[in-house]
């Protein structure tokens, strides 16, 4: 059995940010193609609905779908990669405390 004594926040920090970073990419695309579906969906709408049909206004909802699918395709990624690998690290201090009280975790490597 090897023990893990100590885990360094900086190594956590890297894992967890491209480790939830790659998570909010696929994220992304999943709320990118919800959005452009929806908002093709916005053109089925009645014509007096603001936004629906093409009523002459100088923007309308299939535009605003598409636009919020591609920023969540980079926003996503971000966000997660960033929050996952500040909270992995925060997760690597509290691990470095309890571990100096408890004595560590126990790992059986072969």
């Amino acid at each position: 059995m090897a023990t893990v004594k100590h885990v360094g926040p900086g190594s956590a920090f890297k894992i967890g940010l491209v480790s939830y970073g790659i998570i909010g990419l696929l994220l992304g695309i999943v709320m990118a193609f919800v959005s452009m579906v929806a908002g093709s969906l916005a053109g089925l709408g009645h014509p007096s609905v603001p936004g629906a049909g093409g009523t002459g206004t100088s923007w309308d909802l299939r535009s605003l779908g598409f636009g919020m699918g591609f920023g969540a395709v980079i926003f996503f990624p971000l966000l997660y990669g960033v929050c996952g690998g500040v909270f992995a690290a925060i997760g690597a201090v509290i691990y470095n405390l309890v571990a100096g009280w408890v004595g560590g975790l126990e790992v059986d490597i072969s």
